[in-house]
């Protein structure tokens, strides 16, 4: 079928794309700067603003889906006060922007598959946290409540919404991963803070596998825990890249340390959540990388 990819041309946009691609569909991917997008046969890009439906609208009306991965990065620096309204906004705007589309002229687009973040769930020390559980305090965990309701409005066009709840992805070439390896390959690495703290992850081929998974399954709805079967800490995390790495895991990073480098930001580090993909198990997903050592093995 036809999809529209709001996001298509970050680290998981384009991961994502690529699969959409290989298994036939025609991808249009909503990017700001079109010329700029490199895109696999099957796909192509289409101007948007990420804050209004004009100009683009059509492709929407066309599709049967429209995937929803817009959205700043809230790893990009200090989250100043400008730069929070920042990262709640883009993504406010552009869900926002996406539904209007969807609302216009009879959409054909039946599914809408929307980011969202395991940060939902605030700090959760201790037990496992399935999709029941609920929305935690913080910055976070208020943006992904705000992008989650947002992203619930195109309910009311009659399409069927999956929120993906995300972990760390794992991949090569980005992400978290990409910033967490230099300190260990300089043989600096170590854990972040006390260690204890929850580190829920997914591999970058099972965050495409998922979405191509809840597009083309209509019980999949609603929020979705997009995080691997194994559960670790960042101490175990931590331990398991420098065994990939050859690299020893001997160096902490201190809690003061990190919260005077980044301030707030910090949080989404020093805390976590022991995230278990309840519904995904219950429908039958076959994850690609359930154990940590396979997916580090295959991006480090």
């Amino acid at each position: 079928m036809k999809i529209v990819v709001a996001g298509g041309t970050g680290f998981i946009g384009g991961a994502l794309v690529a699969r959409l691609a290989g298994d036939g569909h025609e991808v249009v991917v909503l990017s700001r700067d079109p010329g700029r997008a490199v895109l696999p046969a099957g796909a192509h890009a289409v101007r948007w603003d990420g804050a209004s439906a004009d100009g683009w609208a059509s492709h929407v009306q066309e599709a049967g889906a429209v995937v929803n991965l817009a959205g700043t990065s809230i790893g990009a620096g200090r989250w100043t006060s400008w730069r929070k309204r920042e990262i709640l906004d883009s993504r406010v705007n552009a869900t926002r922007a996406l539904i209007e589309a969807m609302a216009r002229g009879g959409s054909a687009s039946r599914v809408l598959v929307s980011s969202s973040a395991v940060g939902y769930y605030g700090a959760v020390n201790t037990g496992d946290v399935t999709e029941d559980h609920p929305a935690g305090a913080g910055f976070l965990a208020d943006v992904c409540v705000r992008w989650e309701q947002e992203a619930m409005a195109a309910t009311t066009v009659g399409a069927r919404v999956v929120l993906l709840r995300t972990g760390i992805v794992l991949g090569r070439g980005g992400g978290a991963l990409a910033r967490m390896t230099l300190p260990f390959r300089l043989f600096a690495g170590g854990p972040i803070g006390s260690g204890r703290q929850p580190f829920p992850w997914i591999h970058l081929d099972d965050v495409a596998g998922i979405v191509a998974f809840a597009l083309s399954r209509g019980d999949v709805a609603g929020p979705v825990n997009m995080a691997a079967p194994e559960a670790v800490d960042m101490k175990a995390f931590c331990a398991a890249l420098g065994r990939a790495l050859g690299r020893p895991s001997w160096l902490p990073v201190p809690s003061l340390v990190l919260r005077a480098a980044l301030g707030e930001m910090s949080d989404m580090l020093l805390t976590g959540q022991r995230v278990v993909p309840a519904k995904l198990t219950a429908l039958g997903y076959a994850f690609r990388y359930p154990s940590l050592a396979a997916a580090l093995a295959s991006v480090v």
